[in-house]
């Protein structure tokens, strides 16, 4: 849907067909990181779940390689479920390990922030276990600026972590803002 990326294969919309290979993707980063504070990797029928809701509201975007093998993806979500946020989304994405810095993940949240500006949603919410200097770099290379710092919130790997959460406009238009579609 989105095409082909130069050096990258193609970006498109995620189905619940895509599961198995996303979740085969976020798994080391549930069980070997703090990156994300799951504790147990999501099941292939979980993670087709999770696409199935994300795509109904939002948008959830894979990355294939040049064979077709899906490599990466990116979505948005709900940020909090009180009405008044509706036009924010929270953000985040995940490529396959070793595939860091190759211009995957730029273009994936790129595809992903016109898909969701065409939704109608305003800004984008994203958030980091810190230390993580590559998806700091990253989000600040996509223009997300410092919002705040949660300390020690979260326990994983036998130690505290902090998250630091960043955001971005994905659109500005006249007020008041039309209903996200």
């Amino acid at each position: 849907m989105y095409g082909y990326y130069r050096g990258m294969g193609k970006i498109r919309d995620a189905t619940a067909l895509d599961a198995e290979a996303c979740a085969a993707i976020y798994a080391p980063y549930v069980r070997d990181t703090a990156i994300t504070f799951e504790l147990d990797p999501p099941s292939v029928d979980e993670m087709a779940t999770r696409i199935e809701t994300a795509t109904r509201t939002h948008a959830w975007l894979v990355l294939e390689d040049d064979d077709g093998t899906v490599v990466g993806y990116a979505y948005g979500g709900v940020m909090k479920p009180r009405a008044a946020y509706r036009w924010s989304c929270e953000v985040s994405i995940y490529l396959e390990l070793g595939r860091r810095r190759t211009g995957g993940g730029r273009a994936l949240y790129e595809a992903l922030f016109d898909r969701l500006t065409t939704r109608g949603y305003r800004t984008a919410v994203a958030g980091m276990t810190l230390p993580n200097p590559a998806s700091e770099g990253l989000h600040a290379a996509l223009g997300f600026e410092p919002i705040g710092t949660y300390r020690k919130i979260g326990w994983k790997h036998n130690a505290w972590h902090d998250v630091h959460w960043t955001q971005r406009p994905l659109a500005t238009t006249d007020d008041p803002p039309t209903e996200p579609t």
